[in-house]
């Protein structure tokens, strides 16, 4: 009943955000799904090549998720930033369609990308600036859950267009164009920016005004560094997929159920942290997530693969909406973009070398090594967590 309520009273503005986002992931996802066998096959790329355009178009949106967040602090506008960003990542699809040579796929995935680095703080920033703090987990949950919907059913949709099509790449894309007109379309005529406060605006990216987020902040940021640093590409958890025998055909599979289980405990997880506490959901999620990994390290059958999977859903639902609304809890509302801004840009730097350690871990001392180093330090991150003060 509790649930059935805070689902009633969330704000318009979460509902819109959460559509725009469904609709953009859909086009995303379905390109992102097909986009290395498109550089091989059609543009006769190497995996050198694909790996430098995923570095550059990642690094990029980690960056500019800082200065755009401290931006709309500034500028106390929130809603115009979301439509540049998501209205980039639509107007980029055309060039990945037309697309003669992987320059061309580098430049579309670093426009897409600078997009979602321009949309994603200033987005977050609104979602709090609009939910009181006793719905803000339901909130962020909610949007969480209607973003992972379009995560899962753009691949599926990308699937069925190649083998209808006879494995027409360029169709996905024009394809992947509709829903993010639409979310943009969606973004302009269905948010209403609340009025802003009369407040000195702070430039977030000036050291004073970092140092006002508060030790809360700091704390959480710790605990963000500490667990990413384990927290590496899911990449390795198809490569382990593949390992204990689970058909190559298979494996995508294996992303819908993570996001299956993700997009039902997201809202209901998220709904609960905003009457129990969020900190107590968060240090679950974390020992959720250092169990998963132990299995990860020691599964030998794909029976045990699929569960975990399905395991591995039910953390995400039970940590990253949980996260943002503890961002916005820490955070002066003046400084919500900053802080979102912040975050993501530390998690994006720590997410490289976490990646490359677990690589380096799995060729030269054993495959177990890096889900075995990362549920340590999830369960060390749990810790640390403890130590930030209450909510």
């Amino acid at each position: 009943m509790k649930f059935r309520k805070s689902f009633q009273k969330i704000h318009p503005n979460v509902w819109t955000l959460g559509f725009v986002s469904l609709l953009t992931d859909f086009g995303t996802r379905a390109i992102k799904s097909v986009l290395p066998l498109f550089l091989v096959s059609v543009l006769g790329a190497n995996l050198s090549t694909i790996g430098l355009i995923e570095g550059i178009a990642e690094s990029t949106a980690s960056i500019v998720k800082l200065f755009s967040g401290a931006l709309s602090d500034y500028w106390g506008r929130r809603k115009e930033l979301a439509i540049l960003g998501y209205g980039l990542s639509a107007a980029i699809i055309p060039v990945f369609a037309l697309a003669n040579s992987p320059f061309w796929v580098l430049v579309a995935r670093f426009g897409d990308r600078l997009g979602k680095g321009i949309r994603v703080a200033p987005r977050n920033a609104l979602v709090a600036d609009t939910t009181p703090v006793s719905q803000r987990g339901a909130a962020y949950g909610l949007r969480q859950t209607l973003d992972t919907i379009g995560a899962f059913s753009g691949p599926l949709a990308a699937t069925l267009i190649l083998s209808i099509w006879n494995q027409n790449f360029r169709l996905v894309f024009w394809v992947a164009l509709i829903p993010s007109i639409l979310s943009v379309c969606l973004l302009v005529k269905g948010i209403r920016e609340p009025t802003p406060v009369e407040e000195k605006r702070r430039n977030g990216i000036q050291w004073d005004a970092i140092q006002e987020l508060g030790d809360g902040y700091w704390i959480l940021m710790g605990v963000a560094i500490l667990f990413n640093l384990g927290n590496f590409s899911d990449a390795f958890l198809l490569l382990k997929a593949q390992e204990v025998g689970i058909p190559s055909s298979l494996v995508p599979l294996s992303s819908m159920v993570m996001n299956f289980t993700y997009t039902l405990s997201a809202y209901p997880l998220g709904s609960l942290s905003d009457h129990i506490g969020r900190k107590g959901l968060l240090i679950g999620g974390f020992w959720l997530f250092s169990l998963v990994y132990l299995g990860f390290a020691f599964a030998d059958r794909p029976a045990q693969i699929w569960g975990l999977f399905a395991l591995y859903g039910v953390y995400l639902g039970m940590s990253q909406g949980i996260l943002l609304a503890l961002v916005a809890d820490l955070s002066p509302k003046g400084l919500r973009g900053t802080a979102f801004g912040l975050i993501n840009l530390v998690i994006g730097i720590v997410l490289l070398p976490a990646s490359l350690f677990a690589g380096f871990l799995w060729e030269q001392v054993t495959p177990q090594a890096p889900f075995l180093v990362g549920s340590g330090l999830a369960i060390t991150a749990s810790l640390l967590l403890i130590l930030k003060p209450k909510n």
